[in-house]
């Protein structure tokens, strides 16, 4: 009878639980596409991730997934499913002033909220900071976190800034409909410890949602690997290898245990996982000399050329993999081109979701590709932009470059006739093609072209745009 019954409760449950799949997004910050062993780091890094390359044995792994290459412009992107510019977050932002994402724009969490989801947010933010732009007016009904930056975490420990009368950055939490407070200071002694917080905070959220019969969207944005690299007290000296391998450890671990309380709390199969960044790795221009030990650590792009702040494959390809068992081919690899934007249309598509009509959606839908219904992405290329400039288009397996800077902290080229690469040859961008290539501008730019004439038809928000906002 016991059986039975449970077999009943079972059956309820999944029927409930097919309706809408679950959504949980592990994102990165400054995670570069060589780091996880399923991408050809993990040892070669000083700590293997198991857990990392369990999740890519399950799902389907992008080599060429693509985001903007900052950390505002890429969490815009994947918010919005809009290019960066045109929401006014092209850039990372400088100065207190008012910045973010209007109050206009429906991001990913009001668009599931609307479907039904319960909607968590645990981590950094860096779409706002004040009244109107925090997580919870954005769609999300809890938030614990950060609104900017990690580095901000130095700021009370550095001489002078004591006497600046800036205020100090805060871990904050908040729900939604009520003002988010602030929790404590972010300084240096909580820096380790954040992400272990945000883990528990995003599990228990899961298991909340379930226990409620809802079906949930965490959206949990890390603040690894982002400087200052200091692992968990846990992880601290684990690897034998040195505090990046020791970090790398810690993102495993986290990551395997999301999978487990996913398993534990019986939502595996009706549950998209997806594990991502938001743009590649940091590291100081080749050649630099470093005289502290913090600055010395250098993300990894993997065979790509590049860092964040770039335009180059290191800034734009990140690690990626997706997972929903039964539903997307397990073990599977593709190099079709998908950009971050693309996820928008796309699980709005897969939880049945609705996507704003009144306005400009850049990225496609492209589930058929990750369900195996298709072999091709749908996506030849994209613009690449380095904050508001656009430094170059890529299409298919070729990049024109207009503007190239080698580091995040180096001085930028400009060019009078663009510079071609093959990727195929040429991963690490070195040798311009362009003769006898002249052919490839011609198709490459036309999607340029497209998208110039969108900004005009359809004005970008401007940065630091104040609410209420209404497109003229």
């Amino acid at each position: 009878m016991y059986s039975r019954c449970f077999i009943l409760l079972s059956t309820s449950f999944n029927s409930w639980a097919q309706d809408k799949p679950n959504v949980v997004i592990v994102f990165l910050d400054n995670f570069g596409f060589g780091e996880p062993g399923f991408n050809g780091g993990g040892i070669l890094r000083g700590a293997a991730t198991p857990r990392m390359d369990q999740l890519a044995s399950e799902g389907l792994r992008l080599t060429n997934f693509n985001i903007e290459v900052q950390c505002t412009p890429s969490r815009s992107a994947l918010m919005t499913g809009r290019y960066a510019i045109r929401s006014g977050n092209a850039t990372v932002p400088l100065g207190e002033g008012v910045y973010g994402l209007v109050q206009w724009e429906v991001t990913m969490a009001e668009m599931l909220s609307d479907r039904g989801y319960a909607t968590g947010m645990f981590g950094k933010w860096h779409l706002g900071r004040t009244k109107g732009r925090f997580p919870i007016d954005q769609g999300f009904d809890e938030w614990y976190g950060i609104p900017n930056s990690t580095d901000e975490s130095v700021y009370s420990s550095v001489e002078g800034f004591a006497e600046s009368n800036l205020p100090e950055t805060f871990v904050m939490e908040g729900y939604k409909g009520k003002t988010p407070k602030k929790v404590r200071p972010y300084r240096l002694d909580y820096r380790p410890l954040i992400d272990r917080d945000l883990t528990d905070k995003a599990k228990a959220f899961m298991e909340k949602s379930v226990d409620k019969k809802k079906p949930f969207f965490v959206y949990l944005p890390y603040t690894a690997t982002h400087f200052p690299t200091m692992p968990h007290p846990d992880f601290k000296d684990k690897s034998g290898n040195g505090l990046w391998a020791d970090l790398l450890m810690q993102i495993d671990s986290y990551t395997g245990e999301l999978i487990d309380k996913i398993d534990e709390l019986g939502v595996a199969d009706n549950t998209i996982f997806i594990f991502t960044a938001d743009n590649g790795p940091e590291a100081n221009q080749a050649g630099g000399t470093n005289f502290t030990v913090e600055a010395a650590f250098h993300g990894s792009a993997g065979p790509w050329r590049g860092t964040l702040f770039t335009g180059f494959e290191g800034a734009l390809r990140v690690p990626f993999v997706i997972r929903w068992p039964n539903k997307i081919p397990a073990g599977k690899s593709s190099d079709e081109i998908v950009h971050a934007m693309d996820l928008y249309p796309t699980l709005a598509k897969l939880t049945g979701a609705t996507v704003p009509n009144d306005r400009v959606i850049d990225g496609i839908d492209v589930s058929d590709f990750m369900l195996g219904k298709k072999e091709e992405s749908g996506r030849e290329g994209f613009i690449v932009y380095m904050g508001n400039s656009i430094f170059g288009v890529k299409w298919r397996n070729w990049k024109l470059h207009f503007k190239e800077q080698e580091a995040w902290n180096s001085e930028m080229n400009t060019y009078t006739m663009p510079r071609i690469y093959n990727l195929y040859t040429d991963p690490q961008e070195r040798d311009n093609v362009l003769f006898p290539n002249t052919w490839v501008p011609k198709a490459a730019l036309k999607q340029l072209v497209e998208h110039k004439i969108s900004l005009q038809q359809h004005a970008p928000i401007k940065a630091g745009q104040v609410d209420p906002y209404l497109p003229k």
